[in-house]
């Protein structure tokens, strides 16, 4: 495998004039954060958290300057931990990347040991980054249910956002397992694209009423809700006995306000899903997970744009206005 080159591109985001501006540049191995693995890239992917990052929108970088990208893909070039050799194929995901160590944006990263994965045997580079941050945060969430006993038998699991990255996957993924899934979107232009990722129904979210009793009309046996706010208070109260809402995001408000009869009237669980501080096994068993229980069978309708790195920049503000439907990958390599 040839060695790294001097100098290699990568999208970098810097803090100027108190303002943040990305750009792309060539940059060393010697320029990158520490990290006892190095890998040359093949993908990369678009996640609501690079958005806000090379943007600037959010504040996403604990310093600067940093690579951007949360997640990448790659083939290992050098290693000093014993469990990668040359040539292995690697992940990392929700490990600090583009926050505190030099992201997936480059031709080339150097990853901490805590941050590398092994890319399980049933997946391949390309389809681990149409999964991503994205579709690990969908895939933890429906482990977490599933081990607090989710059925199919208990009704429709509700997802809400599910145009977007993590919705669009969590579809995927459940309507794959043999669940009826109630997709909930703000855009229904999106039906279509929903009901062939595998949504019994779907339910767009300016025509329905939630109503603002204590207990409604129970109608999900669970739900994935990306939201927060008032949508997550209704998925709580409208949930079937025994049935698990999974909190994933806060898209819409981080605020929750809710009362006690969910939960001791219904038994209702709210698990909350934090996929930013796992430990390295446990990662590694959900990306095993995921590969051997819920890789979603549509995964190529959900990857709805690739891009090479050079192109990325025009991608970011898309997702920050809700105009992008499903994945976006970046083919570095």
């Amino acid at each position: 495998m040839p060695s790294v080159p001097s100098k290699f591109l990568a999208l970098r985001i810097h803090e100027e004039d108190e303002k943040t501006q990305a750009r792309l540049e060539h940059v060393s191995l010697e320029e990158l954060t520490e990290g006892e693995v190095v890998i040359k890239n093949s993908y990369s992917g678009i996640n609501y958290k690079d958005a806000l990052a090379v943007t600037g929108a959010g504040k996403i970088l604990r310093s600067f300057p940093l690579v951007g990208g949360v997640d990448v893909a790659g083939t290992v070039v050098e290693s000093k931990d014993p469990r990668f050799k040359e040539g292995d194929s690697v992940i990392a995901a929700c490990s600090g990347l583009s926050e505190t160590n030099d992201g997936g944006y480059a031709e080339y990263s150097r990853l901490t040991k805590e941050a590398a994965i092994a890319l399980p045997e049933k997946m391949d580079l390309r389809t681990s980054m149409a999964i991503g941050t994205a579709g690990f945060a969908a895939g933890l969430a429906i482990y977490k249910m599933t081990l607090n006993n989710q059925r199919p038998s208990m009704g429709p699991v509700a997802v809400t956002g599910a145009s977007g990255g993590v919705g669009s996957i969590a579809t995927n993924m459940l309507s794959s397992m043999g669940y009826e899934v109630a997709a909930i979107t703000g855009k229904k232009q999106n039906e279509e694209y929903l009901k062939q990722l595998g949504a019994s129904s779907v339910i767009v979210a300016s025509e329905n009423e939630i109503g603002t009793r204590p207990l409604e009309k129970a109608i999900f046996g669970g739900a994935i809700d990306n939201l927060g706010g008032e949508m997550l208070s209704w998925l709580l109260r409208a949930t079937q006995p025994e049935g698990n809402v999974a909190s994933i995001g806060l898209a819409a408000d981080f605020k929750l306000s809710t009362n006690v009869m969910p939960f001791i009237l219904r038994g209702v669980n709210l698990l909350g899903v934090n996929s930013t501080t796992l430990p390295n096994d446990f990662k590694q068993m959900i990306w095993e997970q995921i590969a051997e229980k819920m890789i979603p069978v549509d995964i190529e309708k959900i990857i709805t744009k690739e891009v090479l790195l050079e192109d990325a920049i025009p991608e970011f503000q898309g997702l920050l206005d809700a105009s992008i439907t499903g994945r976006t990958i970046i083919k570095i390599s």
